[in-house]
């Protein structure tokens, strides 16, 4: 326990496997300069009495994933709670309907773990556009000379199309990475007023138009039981041949199934990073399908992209020491349109 006894007081919530992962020790060493940090070892669960004890004087949680569900029970446990800083992207599996009912200010990493799905999306776009996996696999096939451009004459990102289904946080990002490569972007989104598009500097479409124009669909929507099978088997036989379809949301936004079907007939590609189940069964098409590459849920936060998150979660903290108000919000009514 460190600090001064006026200090924010703070406390870790998540399994110590997490915080490891997240908080390295000079982490720690910057999140106790402005804060007073209750203790290093984080709460993996809140029924103990040291998680009463540590509950009891806390002003401040910073949660990760695996996080115990804080409801009615734990808030009883801890009257001076006021912020919930989730160091990760979604707060749905943990922060419980009495944390908004109690008027708890909740924020998130979501921002901060956009950066790299995005730096993802991106680079599969370009990759996708120059047809790399394409004559890549033709290269590893012939082992020979082999004219790319022959095979793949539109290949180039240059005036291409991007489609892009959703513009959450990951969608602006990746919006916002493209503005450096001559393609053109077009949206679709419900929720994307003109104002927003305007700012952007996006074209908005229905999705049919979406899907059946551009030469790369990114996927980019959360998943909500509104947007379940949104990539259905009416729009994926909408797909114009040649193009690249990336997910890096979830599988259940898409029609697997027919997803595949259309795969089968060679006239479309596809780069996904999720999938429903997370890991295939080994009969899968999807890992002998030559139009596919599959990775295995990599495009977010990662290696050294995880201390991101968690700096970013310090700085929120530092600015409630100073007075400020949270950088990265979440609100209770904000839950039906966010993962």
């Amino acid at each position: 326990m460190t600090g001064n006894a006026s200090a924010l007081n703070v406390a870790l919530a998540m399994p110590a496997a997490t915080a490891n992962r997240l908080f390295p020790p000079r982490l720690l060493d910057t999140l106790e300069s402005k804060v007073r940090l209750l203790s290093r070892e984080p709460l993996d669960e809140f029924g103990s009495t040291r998680a009463h004890a540590v509950l009891g004087q806390a002003d401040v949680l910073i949660t990760g994933w695996g996080c115990a569900r804080i409801g009615a029970d734990v808030l009883a446990s801890a009257p001076r709670l006021r912020y919930i800083l989730h160091s990760a992207g979604s707060v749905k599996n943990h922060v419980g309907e009495a944390c908004w009912d109690r008027g708890i200010q909740v924020s998130t990493a979501a921002d901060a773990n956009a950066i790299p799905v995005a730096e993802y999306t991106v680079a599969m776009i370009l990759l996708a556009n120059k047809r790399i996996l394409q004559v890549a696999r033709m290269l590893h096939t012939s082992r020979s000379a082999i004219e790319a451009e022959d095979a793949f004459p539109d290949m180039g990102n240059y005036r291409k199309r991007v489609g892009i289904v959703g513009a959450s946080r990951i969608g602006r990002h990746v919006i916002r990475l493209l503005r450096s490569y001559d393609v053109e972007v077009v949206v679709s989104d419900p929720y994307l007023n003109a104002a927003d598009a305007a700012e952007l500097g996006v074209t908005v479409v229905p999705l049919e138009e979406l899907v059946g124009s551009s030469d790369v669909v990114s996927l980019n929507a959360p998943s909500l039981p509104s947007t379940r099978n949104l990539i259905d088997a009416g729009l994926i036989s909408r797909f114009r041949p040649g193009a690249t379809f990336i997910n890096t949301s979830r599988g259940e936004l898409v029609d697997q199934e027919a997803l595949l079907r259309r795969l089968d007939q060679g006239d479309l590609f596809a780069v996904l990073d999720v999938t429903t189940p997370w890991v295939l069964p080994p009969e899968s098409g999807f890992y002998t399908n030559p139009n596919v590459l599959l990775t295995p849920h990599m495009a977010g936060s990662l290696g050294t992209e995880l201390e991101r998150m968690a700096a970013s979660t310090v700085q929120e903290a530092h600015r409630l020491a100073r007075g400020e108000p949270l950088r990265f919000p979440l609100r209770a009514n904000e839950l039906q349109i966010t993962a």
